[in-house]
């Protein structure tokens, strides 16, 4: 065979390489190759630094710091120091500087970037701030006092105080710092016993006896709107709510008793501190049953600063927040955030897979089809709020009120469900990530191949037996998956929730002890809306901060454990309908 026969059947990329063209690098894709994970590498790295700073921040928020005590000048200050700034000095501060600060600026920073601390005062209605900036420069003396304690307080933030001594009716029982923090110990846990004791019989007690009232003063109303005021029916129940009023006001007298008998006795017991701040020292006396958690920073060792990490993150899970938000717990809004999505997944999930399923297995293909379909990705991009205004035009003011003049109109014109409330704010988000479980559940259905069907219609199956049996057991992990989807956005949206129910501060749950148990028509509060409210409606900024880091990490945690779930029930059902089908 000759040469030129040879080169002729010879392929053209051996042919290039042999001729001394070389082929391009862009056809073996590798630039592609670099650039695509290259992005991959970036997204990566953003998502996991910003996990990262939650974490790190969120984690780090509980931990106790030591107290220091700090004297600048004839200033005295003492606290938590939070965070450390350096900072240029500009000329006109330096030039008001006394020629010592001056002298010491300039040989401590001659470029004259100095250090400040910023230092968490607390006593808020002493000094009228929460924190404090202290140019190190300043600074003449500090120190760590041994009994310098920290105090949280139901009220008024934090405490911070030199303890001086305990009194029980106005008389002092120590004669030194550790025989008041001794006698501390000893009344604290039954001065807080007392205070639950007068929550539980303010909010149960007090709340069955109102409950009753109401119940009977409604049954009087709705008997005068059906039958008039002359109406035997209306006298009878004219006559139980009297009863039942005086009843009422004879359980009022003995729960009040009990409850001042109680104030009393907490009223006996006092902590007294030696405070510090710009006015210059001051006593100060502290009710015991006021103090959520009080310890000398100065002398816990670690295993003591570990059991109060853990009890502020124990107290965050399980109690009511406190201090606008800024201080105690998110039991409220956990509850309110798991129950909406719980909610909004019994809506959405329905009926998106029932749309799915017509408009894949039913429906022919059309103009109205196409039409639909447009209009469902269009509703993927409409901005969120747009939804929450329809919840707020449609849900509560349109189905709401009328569902009050029907079923609840002895209440009016105090609103029942025609106002926000669980129940609207989870269908308005149902409405939202509605087109994310229909098109993922399209997409899933497709994915089943038509030999499966076909084959299921040669053995004698009807439409729905073939659905049924064959292609929903074989699309249900691409279901699960839009509802996982459906799940992550709804659980994480605030901007509607801003308008259907969610509230800034709602200790009570839709949730009591009065049929029927859960009331989805009450307001609620949610962590996404929580974040928004410490980030940008607290009035202690500085205190609020660790605290946005936080509930970001625990609403994080609650979606994961959320989404987790659903995975793990998308992997049982797959196993059981995949291999239960034949």
């Amino acid at each position: 065979m000759s040469s030129e026969t040879t080169r002729t059947t010879e392929p053209k990329q051996v042919r290039r390489r042999r001729s001394g063209g070389g082929a391009s690098l862009m056809a073996h894709g590798e630039p592609m190759v670099w650039l695509t994970g290259g992005a991959l590498a970036v997204a990566l790295f953003m998502i996991l630094g910003l996990l990262l700073l939650v974490f790190v921040q969120g984690f780090t928020t509980f931990w106790p710091d030591p107290i220091v005590k700090i004297t600048a000048g004839d200033d005295v200050r003492l606290g938590e120091v939070t965070r450390t700034d350096d900072y240029a000095l500009d000329p006109a501060k330096l030039k008001a500087l006394t020629a010592e600060q001056r002298a010491k600026v300039e040989a401590i920073a001659p470029d004259h970037v100095v250090v400040r601390r910023l230092l968490r005062i607390g006593n808020y209605e002493i000094t009228n701030e929460h924190f404090n900036w202290i140019d190190d420069f300043t600074v003449t003396e500090e120190s760590r006092p041994e009994w310098a304690i920290l105090v949280e307080r139901l009220e008024n933030g934090r405490f911070y105080g030199e303890l001086k001594g305990f009194e029980v009716d106005g008389k002092s029982t120590a004669s030194t710092p550790a025989e008041a923090w001794a006698e501390y110990e000893k009344h604290h846990g039954d001065a807080r016993a007392r205070y639950h004791e007068r929550k539980r019989l303010e909010k149960d007690e007090i709340g069955v006896l109102n409950h009753a009232v109401e119940a009977a003063r409604l049954d009087m109303r709705a008997a005068r709107l059906e039958s008039g005021e002359e109406s035997d029916d209306y006298r009878a129940a004219k006559k139980a709510f009297e009863t039942q009023r005086a009843a009422t006001q004879t359980g009022f007298a003995a729960i009040r008793k009990e409850i001042v008998a109680l104030e009393q006795e907490n009223d006996r017991y006092h902590l007294v501190f030696d405070t510090v701040g710009p006015t210059g020292d001051r006593e100060v006396r502290v009710k015991v049953s006021d103090v959520v958690r009080a310890y000398p920073a100065n002398q816990i060792g670690f295993a003591e600063k570990l059991g109060i990490y853990t009890g502020r993150w124990w107290e965050f899970l399980v109690d009511e927040p406190r201090e606008a938000n800024s201080e105690g717990g998110v039991w409220p809004a956990i509850f309110g955030t798991v129950v909406m999505t719980l909610i909004m997944c019994l809506f959405v999930v329905p009926f998106g897979v029932l749309a799915a399923l017509y408009l894949r297995e039913y429906a022919k293909g059309g103009p109205i089809v196409s039409a639909v379909r447009i209009a469902i990705n269009n509703l993927a991009g409409v901005p969120s709020i747009v939804f929450g205004v329809f919840g707020l035009g449609f849900f509560c003011y349109i189905m709401g009120v009328g569902i009050d003049e029907l079923f609840f109109a002895a209440k009016l014109p105090n609103p029942t469900y025609g106002k926000g409330g669980v129940l609207w704010a989870s269908l308005t988000l149902a409405l939202l990530t509605l087109p994310v479980v229909i098109v993922a559940t399209e997409e899933a259905l497709s994915a089943v191949p038509n030999s499966m069907r076909e084959g299921s219609y040669a053995c004698g199956a009807s439409k729905w037996q073939t659905i049924k049996r064959i292609v929903l057991p074989r699309a249900m992990p691409g279901i699960m998956t839009g509802m996982i989807l459906a799940m992550a956005r709804g659980a994480g949206e605030v901007a509607p929730l801003m308008l259907v129910g969610a509230v800034k501060l709602a200790p009570e749950l839709p949730m009591d002890g009065f049929f029927p148990y859960l009331h989805p028509e009450r307001s609620f509060m949610h962590l996404g809306f929580h974040i928004y409210d410490l980030g940008f409606q607290s009035q202690n900024s500085e205190a609020a901060k660790p605290m946005v880091y936080t509930t970001t990490l625990l609403l994080i945690g609650i979606v994961a454990s959320l989404n987790l779930a659903a995975i793990w029930l998308r992997a049982r059902l797959s196993r059981r309908f995949v291999s239960g089908q034949f």
